[in-house]
C-alpha cells in the first residue's frame, strides 16, 4: 500500500477538492449552451483550446489519440481491469491491494456517472471519434487516472521505482486528457475535472486502505514516525 498514507491523503483530498472547485465553475447546463459555464473564464477557456486544437490537425498525433480513445474506452479497461483484479486476488494474493483497486474503480465510476448526469453538458461539435452521452466530466479521463495511479500503487512496492512510475501514471493520465480535447470529444475543463477525479479518488481511497490497515494491525504509519523523530527513523514499508 502507501508508504506516506497521510501525504497520500492530503494529496488525494486536495485534488478532489480541484474537482468540486470545477464542478461549481462549470455549473448545471440546463439554461447554458455549452461551452457556457457558471464561472465564464472556464467557458472562454475551453473555447479558446477548442480553437487552437483545430490548427494543430497532424496525422501522427491523431493516430495517437485514437488509440488512447481505444485505451480508454469501456471495451478494453473494463476487461483490463477485471484481469488485474483477479491477478491481484488469485495469482498475487493482495488482497488489501485489490479491495483498494475494486473500490477506486466503483467509486470513481459511480461519481463520474452521478456529475454526467447533473451537469449534463453538450459535447464539442465535430468530435473525430463517436462519443456518447454527456460530456462532463470525461470518462476516458476518469479512467485513464484511476486505473494507472491505483495499478502502480497495488503491483509495484514503495520506493524509487514506484515513485516513477506514479509520475508515468500521472503523465499518462494527463496525456488521455489532451487527447480527448485533441479529438473534439470533450472541452478542456471536462478532461482537466475527469484526471483529478480519478486520481483524487485513487489516491484518497488508496491511503484510507493503508491507514485501516495499519491501525487494525497496530503499526503506526511512516508520517506519524517522522513527526515523532525528525532526525529520521525507518520509515515502515506498506
Amino acid at each position: 500500500m502507501l508508504h506516506r498514507p497521510y501525504f497520500g491523503l492530503s494529496a488525494g483530498l486536495a485534488l478532489l477538492g480541484a474537482t468540486v472547485v470545477l464542478v461549481l465553475g462549470v455549473g448545471s447546463q440546463a439554461a447554458r449552451v455549452a461551452p457556457a459555464t457558471a464561472f465564464p473564464p472556464i467557458g472562454h477557456l475551453d473555447q479558446a483550446t477548442y480553437d487552437a486544437v483545430q490548427q494543430i490537425r497532424n496525422p501522427v498525433l491523431t493516430v495517437l489519440a485514437r488509440i488512447l480513445n481505444i485505451l480508454g474506452g469501456g471495451a478494453f479497461n473494463i476487461p483490463f481491469r477485471a484481469i488485474a483484479l483477479v491477478v491481484l486476488i488469485f495469482v498475487l494474493r493482495r488482497y488489501r491491494h485489490a479491495i483498494a483497486f475494486a473500490v477506486t474503480w466503483i467509486l470513481s465510476e459511480a461519481l463520474m456517472t452521478a456529475l454526467k448526469i447533473t451537469i449534463d453538458r453538450t459535447r464539442p461539435p465535430d468530435p473525430l471519434v463517436t462519443t456518447s452521452g454527456s460530456s462532463f466530466p470525461s470518462g476516458h479521463s476518469v479512467a485513464g487516472a484511476a486505473i494507472g495511479i491505483s495499478l502502480v500503487i497495488a503491483f509495484l512496492p514503495a520506493g524509487h521505482r514506484r515513485r516513477v512510475w506514479e509520475w508515468m501514471a500521472a503523465g499518462f493520465a494527463f496525456l488521455m486528457g489532451l487527447s480527448r480535447v485533441y479529438l473534439n470529444a470533450h472541452w478542456l475543463s471536462d478532461a482537466t475535472t475527469g484526471v483529478f477525479l480519478g486520481a483524487g479518488v485513487a489516491l484518497t481511497v488508496a491511503a484510507v486502505v493503508a491507514l485501516l490497515d495499519r491501525r487494525i494491525e497496530g503499526e503506526i504509519p511512516a508520517d506519524e514516525i517522522e513527526r515523532d523523530d525528525p532526525a529520521g527513523a525507518a520509515p515502515i514499508e506498506g
